[in-house]
């Protein structure tokens, strides 16, 4: 059966800053999303994360964000839909650039944070994130978030001549609309280990999930999204891992 691929936000360091384990995640994800310096990361932790992952024979996603390094890129900040694609095409032109000195190169894009969250509410700066994509290269896939209702998405995908691929969370909580309950929420975030992995189980079978309100939602799954923090979330994506390898030989 089709397993998702594991995707894993890294390069997320930042001078004498050290965020995540990524040395650790590293061997178990399929897909690693590099921060391109506005949101974290600097050129040294760039590169130095991309030779991680051509070690481990891991796709590089470009992991591009709002200008706001201080709050993380977890701020939303009002930017119009020409500056967001000037400010998209420009971080995946860094990271591509570093890439290209270690003889490797972009396979995907996914936004992060506030960025990420407001392009799936806002039709407008969806568009400018694809035609960013679409003009450095038209063949790389956007990531974006899966809802119960994908169909927009798609439909706009379609018309700009964009491929997508939708992703899920295995350590989130979903609201009935498919979107990811806010982090100020009790709930927001799953931390049992058994909780994370049978919701990725249920993810990769095309199995309906709990929403927050107690209605049932289906969710389309590409991709998974783990997390490499800190201990506890290595030890989830390795028993994720397992279960997906169990999946695919079943």
């Amino acid at each position: 059966m089709f397993v998702p691929l594991l995707n894993c936000d890294m390069g997320e360091s930042f001078g004498n800053y050290s965020l995540g384990l990524d040395s650790d995640v590293m061997p178990h994800v399929d897909c690693a999303n590099i921060a391109c310096g506005f949101h974290a990361s600097d050129p040294h932790v760039m590169r130095r994360t991309v030779r991680l992952a051509v070690e481990h024979g891991v796709r590089i996603g470009a992991h591009p964000a709002y200008p706001d390094l201080m709050g993380f890129g977890r701020r939303s900040m009002a930017c119009s839909p020409e500056e967001v694609e000037d400010l998209v095409l420009y971080q995946i032109g860094a990271l591509s650039g570093i890439c290209q000195a270690e003889g490797t190169g972009i396979s995907y894009v996914k936004p992060h944070g506030a960025l990420y969250n407001d392009m799936a509410r806002d039709a407008d700066l969806l568009r400018a994130v694809m035609r960013a994509v679409r003009s450095f290269d038209p063949n790389l896939p956007l990531m974006l978030m899966a809802t119960a209702d994908p169909e927009p998405s798609r439909r706009l995908a379609a018309e700009l001549d964009v491929a997508i691929w939708f992703e899920t969370f295995a350590d989130r909580a979903y609201d009935a609309n498919g979107h990811l309950v806010s982090r100020r929420l009790p709930g927001a975030v799953h931390h049992d280990q058994a909780t994370i992995v049978a919701q990725a189980v249920s993810l990769a079978r095309g199995e309906p999930l709990e929403a927050s309100d107690g209605t049932l939602l289906k969710l389309p799954c590409d991709t998974l999204c783990v997390h490499g923090d800190n201990p506890e979330s290595v030890a989830a994506v390795r028993a994720i891992r397992e279960a997906f390898r169990e999946l695919a030989s079943a």
